[in-house]
């Protein structure tokens, strides 16, 4: 029998916003051989030596220019099943929260990117399973206050 084993190698980022009392969520659409064209929140790889909040951090700058304000772990795993390698990609999923005014500098892994109220992102992500990690952390970062043991790191 072969088994199915589970690779944790990266990470994902859901950033926030508020606007006018309006919570915004980030959505980047890809311009790589991964999901191109796809509409999604941010996702890169773990390197070497650095933990998954340190990853994090490094993608938000490195895919967008921010630096987020607080960094939550969501206490939510993305997951991708790559029937090629017999695998599954597992994420812990981050939530950042950045000042309204801050300006998105996108890389070249992106063609572009909208700041959109949560119920629209959930709508116009495309990759399977990112409408609902949207809703869960709608549920528990938009819609309450997020729990005070699930922030990783607070700027200032």
């Amino acid at each position: 029998m072969k088994e199915v084993v589970f690779r944790c190698t990266g990470i994902s980022v859901v950033l926030l916003r508020t606007v006018d009392n309006r919570v915004e969520t980030l959505l980047l659409k890809r311009a790589s051989s991964i999901f191109n064209h796809a509409w999604c929140y941010i996702g890169g790889g773990i390197e070497e030596g650095e933990s998954a909040v340190e990853a994090a951090l490094r993608e938000i700058k490195e895919e967008t220019g921010l630096i987020p304000e607080q960094l939550y772990t969501s206490n939510k795993l993305e997951q991708i099943y790559n029937p090629k390698e017999n695998y599954i990609y597992t994420a812990p999923v981050f939530v950042g929260f950045v000042h309204e005014n801050s300006e998105v500098k996108i890389n070249s892994e992106h063609r572009e990117f909208l700041w959109l109220p949560i119920y629209k992102a959930i709508a116009k992500a495309t990759i399977p399973g990112a409408d609902e990690i949207l809703t869960f952390i709608e549920k528990h970062f938009v819609q309450r206050k997020p729990l005070p043991y699930l922030l990783v790191r607070k700027e200032g």
